[in-house]
């Protein structure tokens, strides 16, 4: 009953732990790797979708400024690029919510911060490229947040490592949520430039023909509630675990 409990305090305080950190000013360089890690599981689910639509993932780009991009191999039809479009916001919550479900104790922690430290450090070696301007930021820094992943994985005690784990996913999450407020904006800015098209006006002019703001918004508040059901029923899903688990330990009385 007593890991079980572990599980439960160490997910609630990463959950508690990310909402309040991102309300309290000057903490934007303590979070900033975890907002770098949300880039990246954001450019990464772009660019699995595109595999899986036939449009090939040819390389993507991680900017100092936590922006990215995501590039495809070839064009593909408008479903297609629309479940592309959708990916990175539907996306980066579910990496994360399978994270909080995944680690039940200090051995799946260890797992699952294994694997998560090879994915960095394999895409930060075949598909992340450094910018236009030649800056390698994005291989390096990506290849660093993998071999603290992987420290933390091999070196860190079971309850330690299972609540590093609960916070990435946590913030993966809660970047998630965040990220979609700069969807209300008329354009997004990628590596301190004005760009064309968010994902949301992508997706907007896929689906519904146009890219006024009420289309926009449609599909901004889509994924923001996508976000929230990911983060509830991971959350729900964790604790009915740990319920149950415990519930066989209990003692029992006539």
């Amino acid at each position: 009953m007593r890991r079980e409990r572990s599980e439960l305090v160490t997910l609630a305080v990463a959950l508690l732990a990310s909402l309040v950190l991102w309300n309290l000013p000057y903490v934007g360089i303590v979070l900033y790797p975890f907002k770098l890690l949300a880039t990246w599981l954001h450019e990464l689910s772009h660019g699995l979708i595109m595999i899986v639509t036939g449009a090939g993932f040819d390389h993507m780009i991680i900017y100092r400024d936590t922006s990215g991009l995501a590039y495809p191999s070839s064009d593909v039809g408008p479903f297609p690029s629309a479940v592309i479009a959708a990916a990175g916001y539907m996306g980066t919550p579910l990496w994360g919510g399978v994270l909080l479900v995944a680690t039940r104790d200090g051995r799946t922690a260890r797992i699952a911060l294994g694997v998560l430290a090879a994915l960095l450090v394999a895409t930060a070696i075949l598909v992340i490229a450094p910018s236009p301007s030649g800056d390698s930021f994005g291989p390096w820094a990506t290849a660093a947040m993998g071999g603290v992943v992987a420290l933390c994985a091999i070196a860190l005690p079971a309850r330690w490592r299972l609540l590093v784990a609960h916070f990435i996913a946590a913030q993966a999450c809660v970047n998630a949520l965040l990220d979609i407020r700069v969807l209300f904006r008329p354009q997004q800015v990628v590596d301190g430039i004005l760009q064309g098209r968010s994902d949301a006006h992508s997706m907007a002019l896929l689906t519904f023909g146009t890219t006024d703001t009420w289309a926009v918004w449609t599909w901004a508040i889509a994924w923001l509630v996508w976000s929230l059901i990911v983060l509830f029923v991971a959350f729900r899903l964790s604790a009915s675990r740990a319920r149950a688990s415990a519930a066989p330990s209990a003692p029992t009385t006539v």
